[in-house]
């Protein structure tokens, strides 16, 4: 089986959900993870923190640089992920369509590489 990235993504301008709204939103991120987890397609997962607490490291030059933050302005960031275990691209954006809805939000949907 083809293990494949679901991302979910912010953008700039987005809403912020409330106290109140992202309750619900945590449990059914809740009830979407105790699925894929009982289905045996679940290979790890999380949620990241704020961009503002990135590090960014480059070691392409002669010394390293660390910096914080992203590398670059964007006007989107990755604020969490799964890394399933699906058959097909079929599957893995069927479970995609799950996961935009249960965590309100943008899903990519990226298979790894072969070995």
């Amino acid at each position: 089986m083809t293990q494949y990235m679901l991302s979910v993504h912010h953008r700039v301008g987005d809403p912020v959900p409330s106290e109140d709204e992202i309750q619900p939103i945590f449990e059914a991120v809740d009830r979407f993870n105790n699925k894929i987890t009982a289905e045996g397609i679940w290979v790890f997962g999380g949620g990241l923190e704020p961009r503002e607490t990135a590090v960014t490291v480059d070691n392409t030059g002669a010394e390293a640089v660390v910096s914080d933050g992203p590398f670059a302005e964007s006007k989107e960031w990755l604020g969490g992920f799964w890394v399933i275990e699906a058959p097909d691209l079929e599957t893995a954006v069927a479970l995609a369509k799950e996961a935009s809805a249960a965590c309100a939000g943008q899903v990519e949907v990226r298979p790894f590489q072969a070995e």
